[in-house]
């Protein structure tokens, strides 16, 4: 009989309860016993969904980042916020964002850990850190309090816990002069506190747990590859079965080690690594449970259930017993129900499959290899019936569009001038000071702007009445600008719901949901738009908002877009074509706005490309074949335009050193970047690598509430100072401003000119 089990399910819960709760909580309008309330709500309820599964998940729920659970589970936590007054709870919220709820004053604000994306998602984890002297002391209160709410459910648990590699893999060292070497010397004290954490767990009752070691499908050195073999070999007499898990991509020469590793069972990413499922089988010793992930986890396209069974069913005859099924990684990155989408096109919702549809889906396998397909007949007909409408569906397809595609001339990706000669003209034309100030676009999405949006959208509102009220927003936007006397302006898209989503609504091919919310980090949620079929802009998306906007101000006004490989990847995408044709697709639909706005009269135009990394594959190897087309697409998008426009982009959470050269070769004139939690180390590239253009190091982290002083603005802006020259200088918050509030954003921009000008003034 063929097992059941799941890696992980969203937490935010159906309608965000949880984003919710949580802000209600820091904005002190709720207890911490309501909000563990409402936990304990989700978790009962996400547990009940996957209860046919034989094994369901505990562990997998998170107030903010399962990263940084499994950091203060093993005691982990940084020494800036471990002596504070407060509660566990207080110096989680601390680490992750800043502050807790029941900070007064600035006395226990501290610097929140340095956030990045979760391999190639657009997850968000806070790092964990080490000191040359850490150690570890294991605490699984939470852990095992979880696993008795769920026992007294009758759940069949299986904890869900980041693996001791994966975990110190992903670690940094924050001690001056430190090598791999000594993050490598952590780990026997680390596997003390792992060994220690699956005794209790044998105590507990729990028969198996899941390990999570992403790290498996990297390209990883010897030293690595013997840390796994070193830890597993000391975890070899544990009490409690480990399944280990890999997802995101393949094995390769990492499958030979995953396979002898001295685990009860092995987790495959059987849709990103179907090809290696008879390598693995050949490999893994007879006593070992082999998982395959045969539902996609990162898209929200339905299963074909007789297809998949066709290659399933020969697997099952050889393994039996031993032959478990899953999604290929955590269902975190896809919604939670697609019944709750009553405004969906029919059509296009009867494709799709959220978390919910992709447990029975799951089920709808087991049972067929159990049972036979006669035993789930008519749901496998109805799948294959909706799967071929799908596939002969006019709607996908533009011939037009193609056609486009396909003429690409290598003219159109090339500026008519290197930098060197545009910067002279962009300086005569834009005359800015030294250290110019800018933002990264948006400014905070009040409550009442929200409510004007939802209004017009649910036709409560007149577009008349709509305009009116969006560009009274826009004006109040460019006079906060003027009173803090910003260099360059943004309109503060008041009018936009998400930066990809705004895009989406107005291109043809894309589809939306009104539920369809994932986690990026935190209480934030996105919503994919999904895209169904070839892409074209009907009409122009922006060029009025912007144009009203610069009629309220002689400062230069940037237009605002995001660029094509960000609404990609930050997009549900369709698995009916190469990732690269959509996005050049893209790239022309966004090149015509460029262009249209430049016929405008905006003269800065930034062309977000914040998950341009994101989108590399996780093996070096193969990054080159992504790049090319990444930033073919970007080149095509942006260099239609005259010499003395400026093109900016921006780039956020995103380790960006190891493909500088790329970034550089997209010859953006200015780049805008995170650097405030990583205190300029990712400009640490640039003692190397002469990078030719501008560029603006974020020295305001706008994913905590604290407001940044003067003296700490300046300190990071001399630190980039030292690797580029000042002249090619901006000062900017790291990222967009919409999820703050108005009492956070004056003065931390009040302080951000500040700096500026103290800069412009010393040099």
């Amino acid at each position: 009989m063929a097992t059941t089990h799941n890696l992980g399910f969203p937490r935010i819960g159906k309608k965000r309860e949880l984003k919710f709760a949580l802000e209600k909580y820091w904005r002190k309008e709720t207890s911490k016993d309501s909000l563990q309330l409402t936990a304990l709500g989700l978790r009962q309820q996400n547990w009940q969904h996957q209860a046919d599964l034989d094994f369901v998940p505990v562990g997998d729920f998170s107030f903010y980042d399962q990263v940084l659970d499994t950091s203060f589970m093993l005691g982990n936590i940084p020494s800036r916020v471990s002596q504070l007054e407060g509660d566990d709870l207080d110096n989680y919220f601390r680490v992750a964002r800043g502050r807790s709820s029941n900070d007064e004053s600035s006395c226990c604000c501290v610097s929140a850990g340095e956030m990045t994306k979760w391999f190639d998602t657009n997850y968000h984890y806070i790092v964990p850190e080490f000191e040359q002297d850490t150690s570890f002391t294991l605490d699984a209160s939470q852990l095992l309090a979880q696993l008795q709410e769920a026992k007294q459910q009758g759940i069949t648990a299986k904890p869900v816990v980041i693996g001791p590699v994966t975990y110190l893999w992903l670690g940094k060292l924050k001690t001056e002069s430190a090598n791999e070497e000594d993050k490598l010397a952590l780990l026997d004290d680390l596997l003390k506190a792992y060994s220690q954490l699956l005794n209790f767990l044998h105590q507990a009752g729990v028969d198996w747990v899941q390990f999570d070691e992403p790290i498996l499908v990297t390209e990883l050195s010897q030293a690595w590859q013997h840390v796994f073999r070193k830890a597993y070999f000391q975890l070899t007499n544990s009490p409690v079965n480990i399944l280990l898990a890999t997802y995101f991509g393949e094995l390769q020469e990492n499958l030979q080690l995953a396979c002898k590793l001295p685990v009860a069972g092995l987790h495959l990413d059987a849709i990103n690594a179907r090809n290696e499922i008879e390598k693995v089988i050949d490999w893994l010793p007879t006593h070992k449970v082999l998982s395959l992930g045969v539902i996609n986890g990162r898209n929200i396209w339905k299963t074909h259930l007789n297809k998949t069974l066709d290659w399933l069913e020969p697997i099952h005859l050889r393994l039996q017993d031993r032959l478990w099924l899953a999604p290929s990684c955590s269902l975190l990155h896809v919604p939670v129900d697609v019944q709750s989408e009553e405004k969906l096109d029919p059509d296009i919702k009867s494709w799709l499959a959220f978390a919910l549809q992709k447990i029975d889906e799951l089920q709808v396998l087991a049972q067929a290899l159990n049972e036979g397909r006669d035993s789930v007949a008519k749901v496998l007909a109805e799948n294959a019936s909706t799967l071929l409408s799908r596939e002969q569906s006019k709607r996908a397809h533009n011939k037009a569009v193609k056609a486009r595609v396909s003429l690409l001339d290598n003219g159109l990706e090339k500026r008519q001038s290197p930098y060197s000669q545009r910067a002279k003209l962009q300086d005569k034309k834009f005359n800015l000071p030294l250290y110019p100030t800018t933002t990264i676009g948006s400014f905070p999405q009040t409550k009442a702007i929200r409510q004007i949006r939802s209004d017009y959208k649910n036709q409560k509102m007149t577009e008349k009445h709509y305009r009116q009220n969006m560009e009274r927003e826009i004006k109040t936007c460019v006079a906060e600008q003027e009173a803090l006397g910003l260099d360059v302006f943004v309109h503060g898209e008041p009018e936009r719901n998400d930066m990809v989503e705004y895009f989406g609504e107005q291109l043809e091919g894309y589809a939306f949901t009104q539920f369809g919310w994932v986690q990026s980090y935190g209480s934030r949620c996105v919503k994919p738009p999904i895209i169904f079929g070839d892409i074209s802009r009907p009409k122009a998306m922006t060029v009025e908002w912007i144009k009203y906007a610069q009629t309220l101000t002689d400062n230069p006004m940037k237009g605002m877009l995001t660029g094509p490989v960000t609404i990609l990847n930050w997009s549900f995408v369709r698995d009916d074509q190469p990732r690269s044709e959509t996005c050049l697709q893209l790239a022309f639909a966004i090149r015509d706005e460029v262009l249209d706005l430049e016929k405008a009269g905006i003269h800065i135009i930034q062309i977000d490309e914040a998950a341009l990394r994101e989108g590399l594959p996780l093996r070096k190897s193969q990054w080159q074949s992504y790049l090319d087309w990444a930033i073919q697409a970007f080149r095509i998008t942006a260099n239609g335009v005259a010499d003395d426009t400026q093109i900016h982009t921006h780039m956020c959470y995103s380790e960006f050193n190891d493909i500088i050269a790329a970034i550089a070769d997209m010859d953006a004139d200015v780049i805008t970047i995170e650097t405030s939690r990583s205190d300029m180390e990712l400009l640490d590239v640039f003692d190397e690598f002469q990078y030719p253009n501008e560029i603006g190091p974020g020295v305001y982290d706008i994913h905590s509430p604290n407001i940044p002083s003067v003296d700490s603005m300046v300190s990071l802006m001399k630190k980039a100072s030292l690797r580029i020259p000042a002249k090619r200088l901006w000062v900017n918050p790291d990222c967009g401003l919409k999820t703050r509030t108005w009492d956070e954003v004056r003065p931390a921009l009040v302080n951000m000119v500040e700096a500026s000008k103290l800069l412009s003034a010393r040099a």
